[in-house]
């Protein structure tokens, strides 16, 4: 049950946090409820559907065949991108795998350079070049957006080794799917991060299927909270944004201190593991209803802010429009920006002094030129 409270001078929510499961750390780490107001809810909300916005909206473009390439999209998984950051700063590096779309948005990219990038267009956040997979965005820290599974997760720690050899009071999230929780590398990782006590975060994004295989299929222990051996872990309810909002706050002050943690935050995607996956061969209907029905992060936030006054169906419909023009604006306008420049292929390859970029260069500009 929700109950009313006063804080900060906004009338405010004190709502109650789902259990959580622990490995080798006190369960008093995490509060058993969160106050929130309905500022932060509008927010929230405004927020996930967006990023569900830009999805669904993604998907249709794909299908139209103006997006070219791999495609994973998050749709179902909104919670966990705006709760993080609404626990974290842009202080905190962040980094993970490939459905990045909902992280980069959260890390300060445009609706419009998120489709501009898919589209390969020059206004996309990495020139067009990259794709759905390869967000990036040095500015707030969020360092892709990686298409190799699992690839980025020694990447992250080395984010977290520079952390603490510059002695910032910061930690890196190091992101990635269950798909990728039986990868080398994660624990090659995991195990440079405990020696060095470093501020490493592993979360894992478990969504119940890695591509087509259930988690229970592909992993001797599915429960992969407990997989980071002698490292602290945490199973949450991802799918409560307030939730993750809380685990985050807890976590980063305990890993600052303390070294690494191991989260894993059970989620949920409604969309198949890419534009080539149905969805619905490994799992049927049902079961996505279902998820929908009882788990949706969206509708959990409208119902708080509903069931507790605080806002209106109708002003929750008028939000909902206002994020469907607007990013449908959005995906319109970067479709018909130009693409990168023949020359943007030999740029952010090399550095620019280096004699192989010039040589390329003078190479290009030699055959084009007749």
């Amino acid at each position: 049950m929700l109950k009313r409270a006063f804080a900060r001078g906004f009338s405010s929510i004190k709502v109650p946090l789902p259990s959580s499961k622990f490995h080798n750390l006190d369960e008093s780490l995490l509060p058993k409820e969160a106050t929130t107001t309905k500022e932060e809810l509008i927010q929230y909300l405004r927020d996930m559907v967006t990023i569900r916005r830009i999805e669904i909206t993604a998907d249709n473009y794909y299908k139209n065949k103006e997006i070219r390439g791999f495609c994973h999209l998050s749709d179902g998984q909104e919670a966990v991108a705006v709760g993080m950051e609404a626990g974290a700063t842009f202080e905190d590096y962040l980094i993970t795998a490939y459905r990045d779309h909902g992280q980069a948005y959260m890390r300060g990219e445009s609706p419009h350079a998120i489709f501009a990038e898919m589209f390969g267009r020059k206004t996309g956040s990495s020139k067009g070049k990259g794709g759905s997979m390869h967000y990036y965005n040095k500015e707030t820290n969020f360092y892709g957006g990686n298409g190799i599974v699992g690839a980025q997760c020694p990447v992250g720690v080395g984010l977290a080794f520079e952390l603490k050899y510059r002695n910032k009071k910061n930690c890196a999230f190091v992101m990635y799917g269950d798909g990728a929780s039986n990868q080398g590398q994660l624990y090659e990782g995991a195990n440079m991060a405990g020696l060095w006590k470093l501020p490493a975060i592993f979360i894992c994004e478990n969504n119940l299927y890695g591509m087509g295989t259930s988690i229970e299929r592909s992993c001797f222990n599915p429960e992969i909270f407990r997989r980071g051996d002698r490292i602290p872990g945490i199973q949450i309810d991802a799918q409560d944004i307030l939730n993750v909002r809380e685990t985050i706050k807890a976590v980063k002050n305990y890993s600052i201190d303390n070294g690494p943690v191991w989260l894993e935050f059970l989620t949920y995607r409604y969309h198949g593991h890419s534009m080539s996956d149905p969805g619905i061969s490994y799992r049927n209907r049902e079961e996505i209803q279902s998820m929908r029905a009882q788990k949706d992060p969206i509708e959990k936030v409208k119902q708080w802010l509903v069931e507790h006054s605080l806002s209106s169906e109708q002003e929750l419909k008028d939000i909902e429009k206002e994020v469907r023009q607007a990013v449908n604006e959005a995906a319109k306008k970067a479709i018909e920006d130009p693409f990168p420049e023949d020359h943007e292929l030999y740029t952010d390859i090399y550095h620019p002094s280096s004699k192989i970029l010039l040589r390329n260069v003078e190479y290009h500009e030699s055959t084009t030129s007749h």
